[in-house]
């Protein structure tokens, strides 16, 4: 038995709905036309009739995932067949032997699409079989021209039972991958936390402890191992789930004021200047925090890497549609293949703090380094 309710089921059992009453108007048009020349037309209505409400009851019935079962399946081909049998007692004879449609015509394909839809092209290629043996039955012979109904129910739930279990595995891969993904942001934004507190806090020990020497080397040696242990696993280990809240109903900030504490906070340590426009500079409160982020992994990669006297310049430019923050420092530059070497180390700085959060922000980031310096370019939609 295929998922019950999945995304994609929805419309194909509405399809065989609109298929059943489509082939219900038709087979009432024939025997509005060709009433004259039956047997007993009476009884030609009665079927017309029984199809009629069978109709309206499996569109209410199949509308409920808990009903699509064995239950429903099988009366639905027993309802349908019964309204083929008297078939034989309205059509004349002759008429079947040389290929004339039963009662309910293509109406009766509608059990078969219902099988193949529930179990796949071996459960529809059953239903065309029993509903066409009833046909042949009907017709009291097998040639060319009366087999011809049966073939094609038989193509049919084969088909249609192969393409829905294709377009089901299609779901499945897609769902598998979707979860993937929110597992791989979820690890990405739990690998920029840390990069941004702990791995920063044990670099500094590190570096410390290493210029002070003695057992303070040792203690920062040990800081550095459980730095780089640390960078591994985040690099490798996921955690399913994603950051909840509604985003788009969070609150507006302005990225001046959230970037001018941040500024504050540093203590000279760059010293950076801070240009923005006069008017405010509004942002969702959850994507001026995330872009504040990334402008201080920005301004710490100045001061680990130019030291705590260089400079740097952060200049926020409101571009309507998008706000484009560029951070430019003097140092020495970013050698090439640097960054991509640091990625490979499971340095995430650049590659997660910066890169990361800008692709999550649905914006993007760009390094450009000369020997003269390093500029930061960050830009968002709003």
């Amino acid at each position: 038995m295929m998922s019950q309710g999945s995304g994609l089921e929805v419309p194909l059992w509405r399809a065989v709905t609109v298929f059943r009453i489509a082939t219900l108007t038709y087979a009432l048009a024939v025997m509005a036309a060709q009433g004259g020349t039956y047997v007993r037309p009476a009884w030609g209505w009665v079927v017309m009739a029984a199809m009629t409400l069978w109709t309206v009851g499996a569109a209410m019935l199949y509308a409920d995932p808990r009903r699509r079962a064995w239950p429903l399946l099988l009366t639905d081909l027993v309802v349908t067949i019964a309204c083929m049998i008297p078939t034989k007692w309205v059509v004349p004879p002759e008429n079947l032997s040389h290929g004339a449609s039963t009662l309910p015509m293509a109406w009766a394909a509608g059990p078969v699409l219902a099988w193949a839809i529930s179990g796949g092209m071996r459960r529809g290629a059953v239903a065309a079989i029993l509903v066409g043996a009833a046909d042949l039955t009907i017709r009291g012979g097998v040639n060319p021209v009366t087999v011809n109904a049966t073939a094609l129910l038989l193509l049919a739930g084969i088909v249609v039972g192969y393409v829905v279990r294709l377009g089901f595995d299609a779901e499945a891969q897609l769902r598998r991958a979707t979860e993937m993904q929110a597992a791989t942001r979820e690890r990405e934004r739990l690998a920029r936390g840390i990069h941004d507190s702990v791995l920063q806090v044990l670099s500094l020990i590190e570096r410390r402890g290493s210029e002070i020497g003695g057992e303070a080397a040792v203690l920062g040696k040990l800081a550095g191992e459980q730095g780089a242990n640390l960078r591994s696993l985040v690099g490798t280990v996921g955690t399913v789930g994603t950051a909840g809240g509604n985003v788009e109903s969070s609150p507006a900030s302005d990225l001046r004021e959230i970037l001018g504490a941040l500024v504050s906070r540093l203590s000279g340590s760059p010293r950076v200047s801070l240009a923005f426009p006069a008017s405010a500079v509004r942002l969702r409160d959850d994507v001026a925090v995330e872009v504040s982020r990334a402008v201080g992994a920005a301004l710490d990669n100045v001061r680990v890497h130019c030291g705590p006297t260089a400079r740097a310049w952060v200049l926020v430019e409101d571009e309507g549609a998008q706000v484009l923050v560029t951070v430019r420092d003097e140092g020495p530059g970013i050698a090439d293949g640097r960054l991509a070497e640091a990625a490979d180390e499971g340095r995430l700085g650049v590659a997660q703090s910066i890169y990361g959060r800008m692709r999550d922000l649905g914006g993007y980031a760009a390094v450009v380094s000369t020997s003269v310096g390093t500029e930061v370019e960050l830009r968002v939609p709003r």
